[in-house]
């Protein structure tokens, strides 16, 4: 049997009392969320922390509401019901999912976790029946309305357009560090350096075959050593370029697509039919570096022409000559 499947409970099977308690569990759990927001980006991004921390409040305020109301319907003691005890329920992402979220993809998360709260509350009050229940469960979609706009009014206080333009300036420095960097660099190794060896075989043997396995070898071999170098000599802590892994991929990854462009061509059976598309996914991939390094790394244009068109150019003609000779 499928775990869980066939335990829980609907939602229009809830008691009052059991709705009451499972709106007191969500608050109680979405605070938690937030305060994990605000403590996982208090320190490089202050101004959203301090966001998610007054949000944490509210539904701290919110919960607080709803346990008076509890008590005074129907006494001290809670049911123990959770999200996951009910069929249907909007679910959460896992909190210590937060370290591979954005700093834009946490404030999407936290917008969509109160529209989905709000959301849930209006369509339930709309099925049930009994007129208690239906005002409890309006009163609750209320609650999460006000939360959403309490959650602009703090965003107006603590993050104005000053520090928001310096958090996603920050955000965006550090995707450059962690991802593109390392992902350009290996582009530009596995573009440039596999395009001799691949050549040279090419004209060489005149065999397609042959050339895409020298190819194909090339460029994973590359790619695993750029991608173990990038990760093993900058572990991130002081340099601040991010997680050393994902660093580690993003270079392993980009460094094998760079070789691999100009090697799957050598499938075609035809030597010069694949040699021709060969050379023409080469300058493809040369001026895509070009455009990134312009685009990302802000490297004058003309300047990442010469250094990676006019270089990819002179070992591309090295390997033919050396091939060919």
């Amino acid at each position: 049997m499928i775990p869980g499947f066939g335990t829980r409970r609907r939602f229009s099977d809830l008691s009052e009392r059991e709705i009451l308690a499972l709106a007191i569990s969500s608050e109680e759990d979405d605070a938690r969320i937030y305060r994990s927001y605000a403590e996982r980006l208090r320190a490089d991004y202050p101004a959203t922390a301090a966001v998610f921390e007054g949000m944490s409040h509210e539904e701290d305020e919110h919960r607080r509401r709803l346990i008076e109301a509890h008590r005074v319907r129907f006494g001290d003691v809670i049911p123990l019901i959770r999200r996951e005890h009910v069929a249907g329920y909007y679910a959460r992402r896992p909190v210590w999912l937060v370290e591979n979220l954005s700093l834009e993809d946490i404030r999407g998360e936290a917008g969509a976790m109160e529209r989905q709260a709000q959301a849930f509350y209006e369509v339930a009050a709309q099925r049930v029946t009994d007129a208690g229940t239906r005002k409890l469960l309006g009163d609750l979609a209320h609650a999460e309305a006000d939360h959403r706009n309490k959650a602009s009014q703090l965003e107006a206080e603590h993050l104005g357009d000053e520090a928001r333009g310096a958090e996603d300036d920050g955000a965006k420095r550090q995707f450059v560090l962690t991802w593109v960097q390392p992902g350009l660099a290996g582009l530009m190794d596995g573009s440039v350096s596999t395009l001799a060896p691949i050549f040279a075989t090419a004209f060489a043997t005149k065999e397609p075959w042959t050339t895409f396995l020298v190819g194909l070898a090339a460029s994973i071999g590359a790619g695993i050593s750029m991608g173990f170098t990038e990760a093993a000599h900058d572990d991130g802590v002081i340099s601040g370029r991010g997680s050393p892994w994902k660093r580690g991929v993003a270079s392993g990854v980009m460094t094998t697509i760079g070789g691999l462009g100009h090697a799957l061509p050598y499938l075609i059976p035809d030597f010069w039919t694949a040699t021709s598309i060969a050379i023409v996914v080469v300058f493809v991939e040369l001026w895509a570096i070009v455009w990134i390094q312009n685009r990302f790394m802000q490297t004058p244009f003309l300047r990442a022409t010469l250094q990676v068109v006019l270089g990819g150019a002179l070992v591309l003609a090295a390997g033919v000559l050396i091939g060919a000779g």
